[in-house]
């Protein structure tokens, strides 16, 4: 099964918070100072928002939540096969989860995640080191969900 993801930065986490609240119509299923997240199953879509000081808000990334590592691999395996570039990041912690992730950008640069969650942290971000460049892409902001 597949997800969407969306993941907005936000100036206003509590007015955020109300507006999406009354728009998909249930409180927010994972909740932090700098993070919220609705998990839905109508629409199938894993929504998600952040505050952090000094970020542009926005667009922060699109993505597609797979429920296992197998699909993970398939559908990075799909982009390489239609000659995207793509870069690979096990054992990621962001946004409160510890997931294995593919990124890829779209032709207008907009950052796409593909990802599998295996459990929760405790913590939104946690440096693992430096990202491969791998095939020429860059990091598009500090956020610990960009695209390396």
């Amino acid at each position: 099964m597949k997800r969407l993801h969306v993941h907005l930065a936000v100036e206003d986490l509590h007015a955020s918070k109300a507006f999406y609240t009354a728009l998909f119509g249930a409180p927010p299923t994972v909740e932090k100072p700098d993070y919220m997240k609705w998990q839905m199953d109508d629409p199938l879509v894993n929504f998600a928002i952040a505050q952090h000081e000094g970020q542009v808000v926005g667009i922060d990334h699109l993505g597609v939540e797979v429920s296992d590592g197998e699909e993970l691999d398939q559908l990075n395996q799909s982009l390489l096969a239609a000659q995207q570039q793509t870069v690979e990041e096990r054992g990621a912690t962001c946004c409160y989860a510890n997931s294995d992730k593919h990124w890829a950008s779209d032709p207008q640069g907009i950052s796409w995640e593909f990802f599998h969650t295996v459990s929760e942290s405790d913590v939104y971000h946690a440096d693992h080191g430096p990202v491969s460049k791998e095939q020429g892409m860059t990091r598009a902001h500090s956020s610990c969900c960009a695209s390396s």
